[in-house]
């Protein structure tokens, strides 16, 4: 295996960090594999190192590109989410840290901060290593780390210690959201609730944040209807709503309900747990976004 390959996955996991985008993650990766092929890498001492400087200041650069774009985005903007699944090899350093709330919250951050948040506190690189990646001095670079983390820690939600009680919470919004269950689907939610939902104007979402727990049930229920379904599908250029199933997956990192039909994934569902309740609702129907996910079964 080339040296470039014994380091494609750890590369990936970088750049998926500081965009929270797999297209433009592997895009990067592909650009860093071009500039690793046109240098002499007999003089490169330290090609690992080499690999995450290139990487990193490739994807701030597709970052700062990006975040332009988002600004003209229809509706919330989302991370993309990935399999983390025990067998999904190709994401297995991915798994840790990369949860969807996690992500969230790094957007907020400026492209430097997110930049020197993700290498520290995933990475762990030295304050040396990445002042040089982002062409600062190395106080500035602490500076930028200690902003980012105090950021990070106040706006980053909070979950249940117990992973089994957020699945048996996911569990059992699944099931009431699936028969169309109002008073359980509300008993699940705090009051204060919150879903961001990402359609990206390619598919039924909506168009802004929607808070407390009567409204998002209805939102949820109202949308989970044979009618709807098949206006949904329509609009992701799928005739009709054929085989429809709902199942758990382990998505970044976490319990997540994906919705599939005909074997295509149309909806992730990612829920932020804490104190019992349901806090938070992270919906993504964007057809770009989840396409690279594969249907349970």
């Amino acid at each position: 295996m080339s040296t470039f390959e014994d380091h494609r996955s750890l590369l990936t996991s970088v750049a998926y960090r500081i965009l929270g985008s797999v297209a433009d993650a592997e895009d990067v990766v592909q650009e860093a594999w071009l500039r690793w092929s046109g240098v002499d890498q007999a003089t490169v001492d330290d090609p690992k190192a080499y690999l995450i400087r290139v990487t990193s200041r490739l994807a701030i650069d597709r970052l700062r590109w990006a975040k332009s774009r988002r600004e003209a985005y229809v509706g919330p903007w989302l991370p993309e989410p990935i399999s983390t699944e025990p067998d999904t090899a190709e994401h297995a350093e991915l798994a840790e840290s990369v949860e969807l709330a996690l992500l969230v919250v790094l957007e907020t951050l400026s492209p430097l901060e997110r930049a020197v948040f993700v290498l520290r506190e995933a990475f762990d690189l030295p304050f040396a290593e990445i002042a040089e990646i982002i062409g600062r001095a190395e106080p500035a670079t602490r500076q930028l780390a200690r902003r980012a983390r105090e950021h990070v820690q106040e706006k980053r939600p909070r979950f249940d210690v117990d992973r089994d009680e957020r699945r048996r919470m996911t569990q059992r919004f699944m099931n009431a959201s699936a028969n169309g269950d109002l008073d359980g689907l509300i008993e699940l939610l705090s009051g204060e609730v919150t879903m961001v939902s990402d359609g990206g104007g390619k598919a039924r979402a909506a168009l802004r944040i929607i808070t407390g727990a009567d409204n998002v049930s209805r939102w949820l229920l109202s949308i989970n209807t044979p009618a709807n379904i098949a206006r949904f599908m329509a609009s992701i250029g799928m005739a009709e709503a054929a085989g429809l199933s709902f199942e758990m997956a382990e998505v970044n990192d976490g319990p997540a309900i994906v919705a599939s039909a005909d074997g295509k994934v149309i909806t992730v569902i990612s829920l932020v747990v804490a104190d019992g309740k349901i806090e938070t609702i992270y919906l993504l129907a964007n057809p770009e976004k989840i396409a690279h996910l594969r249907a349970a079964g």
